[in-house]
């Protein structure tokens, strides 16, 4: 049987379906027994049994093989919950066994998809790094010594080195985003509520989304087409608009940064983003530069402010009775949270509204925002030495966003001096999610690029979106 490393969609839906129902499934049995079973990137993997349970339930459906994701595999992060294994979120003490699967997991099972197991992450969403978990510290998949990004970490890992054709991740400060980059990925944050939480372990409860990673703007495009779903038991959840944007037309305007912050790795990055921007400005794009100093303060309010009280609520079980239990690092920022009353709460949710409507103000003009997905790519090691620090100086360009009800796709472009991997994100409106994918496209579509970590490049068009998958004009 072919080897299944670094197949898209595509590949597996058209492998799939030309195969009987015996080979669908031993070739789901192959691709995951070739995986390595101490890879930190995973929490759990699907045996044999797993794959031939959740394969036999595929084939109870009429008419299966004409399901659009038939047998295609994917991974999901260990705070989502997936039938059969327990959910985790980085933390044994807090697991449970979930009674059902999460929402989403729900419709991409009933899309014909199967699930590879569960993926590590930053315990409970809590960092940008993905190394605050028991479960190993989780590399990017270009180098065994940098950080993957968090929180979605694993979820990221995988896909960039071909495992999982496409995975699920958390998002609310950036961790949909983040380890896009440092995977060298498409990371799609969608609008708040587009896609269901019911199931989802929260951070922060109102900022969450569910993100999606790919290889290509097409799988992730076919993702969240299928995905994006209103769901009734989710309080935070919005149906999608009637009508929604398939493009900001033929000339955007988007505004960068004026003094980009890249911290200690300007020489590595500084030329990168500069390159990006003159490039997308080549597509037609009318840059605008501008202090983003409103954002930078937004962005600081998630951990400096009583957001961080929500996450006690989920840990509180925990923290109260066996905080020795939790990552230190995680249980000092969350413990933060008992230094604000309740009068703080009210002070910081009017500095943030006010913030807000100064960058609505401010950028009304504008059709969105482009930026560095993330300033810097630190090492493990560094991490290890500064876990505060480094950890926040990642959130810069991606803080801001979830408070701000901002849909956000981050993309790669290009690569450092010292082979790592470098993204910028291209963020707008809430309900811009196919003008982003769209604007994306006229960036990645020309270009031959190599995929994730995998030793191939991308055939030239492969990042095109696909015209049926699009919303009606």
């Amino acid at each position: 049987m072919a080897t299944t490393i670094g197949w898209g969609i595509e590949d597996w839906l058209s492998a799939q379906r030309a195969s009987s129902s015996e080979e669908g499934l031993a070739r789901l049995v192959a691709h995951t027994a070739a995986f390595d079973k101490d890879d930190t990137a995973w929490i759990e993997i699907a045996g044999e049994t797993e794959l031939a349970a959740a394969w036999a339930e595929l084939q109870k459906i009429p008419e299966a093989k004409s399901l659009p994701l038939y047998g295609v595999p994917f991974a999901p992060k260990d705070n989502i919950d997936v039938l059969p294994w327990q959910t985790t979120v980085a933390c044994p003490a807090f697991a449970y066994q979930p009674t059902e699967d999460a929402a989403i997991v729900k419709i991409l099972r009933a899309a014909g998809a199967i699930p590879l197991g569960k993926t590590n992450m930053d315990q409970f969403a809590t960092g940008l790094v993905g190394t605050r978990t028991p479960y190993g510290a989780v590399p990017s998949a270009l180098s065994p010594a940098h950080c993957s990004g968090g929180s979605s970490a694993g979820s990221a890992n995988v896909v960039s080195k071909g495992q999982a054709p496409f995975s699920l991740g958390t998002d609310t400060a950036g961790s949909g985003r983040v380890p896009a980059m440092h995977n060298n990925l498409v990371g799609l944050k969608p609008t708040r509520g587009a896609l269901s939480t019911t199931g989802v372990v929260p951070a922060c409860k109102d900022l969450d989304c569910v993100s999606i990673f790919s290889l290509t703007l097409p799988d992730a495009q076919r993702v969240f087409k299928l995905v994006a779903q209103y769901d009734e038991r989710d309080s935070y959840s919005r149906p999608l608009p009637a009508v929604m944007p398939r493009t900001f037309g033929p000339t955007p305007r988007l505004a960068v940064p004026d003094v980009p912050l890249f911290f200690t790795d300007t020489d590595q990055v500084g030329s990168l983003f500069d390159e990006a921007v003159a490039a997308f400005a080549g597509l037609g794009v009318e840059i605008v530069k501008a202090d983003f100093t409103p954002m930078y303060k937004l962005g600081a309010c998630l951990y400096e402010g009583p957001w961080v009280a929500e996450r006690y609520t989920v840990v509180r079980r925990v923290i109260e009775s066996t905080p020795e239990a939790m990552d230190p690092t995680v249980r000092a920022i969350i413990a933060g949270s008992k230094k604000f009353d309740a009068a703080d709460v009210f002070e910081w949710e009017h500095k943030r509204k006010d913030l807000v409507r100064e960058i609505e103000v401010k950028f009304a003009s504008c059709d969105g925002f482009l930026v560095p997905t993330a300033p810097m790519s630190p090492t493990i090691a560094a991490v290890g030495e500064d876990p505060f620090t480094l950890n926040s100086k990642q959130g810069t360009y991606t803080n801001f966003v979830n408070y701000s009800d901002y849909s956000a796709l981050a993309i790669p472009a290009g690569f450092r001096p010292d082979g790592m991997p470098f993204g910028v994100t291209l963020v707008a409106r809430k309900h811009c999610d196919y003008a982003l994918l769209d604007l994306a496209t006229k960036f990645l579509a020309p270009q031959r690029r190599r995929l994730g970590a995998l030793a191939r490049t991308s055939t030239e068009g492969a990042d095109a979106l696909v015209e049926s998958l699009l919303p009606a004009a």
